[in-house]
């Protein structure tokens, strides 16, 4: 009975120690993978999760379609990045275009102002304050509030001759 018994259990191979070995180590190799698997899947992102799971296949053509996918996917995520590093870049450069254009016409104003400041400081009376520019522009104060320069009154000195 007890012969019986051994061989329904384990079939024909039941008394076969290498073929209990090689179960044995399937077992361990298969808890293991399991194991690592969850572990990665616990620490890994998204995206890496999908390499994680791409790596226990039945056959190599399964593998190499897994693969071809991932590649895809991974290539559409970079066209995406490239597109948008180059509308970026466009962005930046028409930026930059704009900032350097209302540098020069903000250059252009500057030269104009300065030419007619030089032009009517000639006709500015003497006995007036704003007859020294150097000295109304250390008095001007940047006020932030307004957005605006608090520039001094014009004042005329009149003098007496005694």
């Amino acid at each position: 009975l007890q012969m019986l018994e051994q061989q329904v259990v384990g079939g024909e191979q039941a008394k076969n120690k290498d073929l209990k070995e090689k179960h044995k180590r399937r077992k361990k190799y298969a808890d293991e993978r399991r194991m690592q698997l969850v572990a990665a899947l616990q620490s890994s992102n998204e995206d890496s999760s999908d390499w994680v799971l791409l790596n226990v296949y039945d056959s190599i053509q399964e593998e190499v379609r897994a693969k071809s996918k991932l590649l895809e996917k991974m290539q559409r995520k970079l066209r995406a990045a490239e597109t948008e590093i180059k509308d970026l870049q466009s962005e930046f450069e028409l930026e930059k275009i704009d900032y350097l254009g209302t540098i020069r016409r903000l250059e252009r104003d500057l030269m104009l102002f300065q030419q007619l400041l030089d032009r009517v400081q000639t006709l500015i009376r003497r006995d007036c304050n704003y007859s020294n520019l150097d000295k109304i522009k250390r008095e001007c104060v940047w006020d932030e509030e307004a957005a605006c320069w608090k520039i001094p009154e014009p004042v005329i000195q009149k003098t007496s001759l005694p």
